[in-house]
């Protein structure tokens, strides 16, 4: 559990997997060790979350505010407009997706600049080219997106034919600019829960004990 919980705090990126079963051996659960450490941190302000295909350490919603007054926004969080996050969670869904297939589903243009911007701050990257006339690429998200909106993996983006079904999600809407509801929610949830758990506050939790 030790050497678990020290790899996770030291890390900068979400550590996999693999590299902890290197740690404490294949015949290890770690699950159950990841399990025994989140109960040894229930009641404290950071948690161990699962994230773009590893573990990270995290700080609690509830602290958001607080570390915000105290150090500023976190660096790693991406501002972005309404517009970049519609065509981002069109990119997320249907992915892999051309220029010309988003601008198609908008019914409008979607510029370069707005894909250079999402390019930019690495939340996609270039796919594999359409078979479509002139084999055009396509854009695929990142793990970074994954590390900005706090999922693990793609799969746990809101289910797509339940927002269908619940009306929340069609085409209308997005060109009306209405970002489905369970999409926001989450966002607004897990950009606080995102915020890194730095290593000065980590260095002064420990101080504390």
């Amino acid at each position: 559990m030790n050497r678990v919980e020290a790899t996770i705090f030291a890390a900068s990126e979400p550590v996999t997997r693999e590299t902890l079963a290197r740690i404490v051996g294949k015949t290890c659960s770690i699950d159950l060790l990841i399990d025994d450490i989140r109960e040894e941190l229930r009641g404290r302000p950071y948690d161990l979350v699962a994230v773009a295909g590893g573990w990270k350490h995290l700080t609690r919603p509830a602290y958001a505010d607080a570390i915000r007054s105290a150090v500023g926004a976190s660096e790693r969080s991406v501002d972005l407009t309404q517009a970049e996050v519609l065509v981002l969670m069109c990119i997320a869904y249907f992915q892999p997706i051309t220029r010309a297939e988003l601008s198609s589903f908008f019914g409008k243009e979607i510029s370069r600049d707005l894909i250079g911007h999402l390019r930019g701050a690495g939340l996609i990257v270039s796919g594999p080219r359409s078979p479509t006339a002139g084999a055009p690429y396509t854009y695929v998200t990142t793990k970074s997106f994954l590390l900005e909106f706090g999922l693990d993996t793609l799969r746990d983006l809101p289910d797509f034919e339940a927002l269908e079904d619940a009306g929340l999600l069609s085409k209308e809407k997005l060109l009306a600019g209405d970002i489905p509801v369970a999409l926001a929610d989450a966002d607004d949830g897990e950009s606080e829960r995102a915020v890194d758990y730095s290593e000065e506050a980590r260095l002064d939790e420990t101080s504390s004990d």
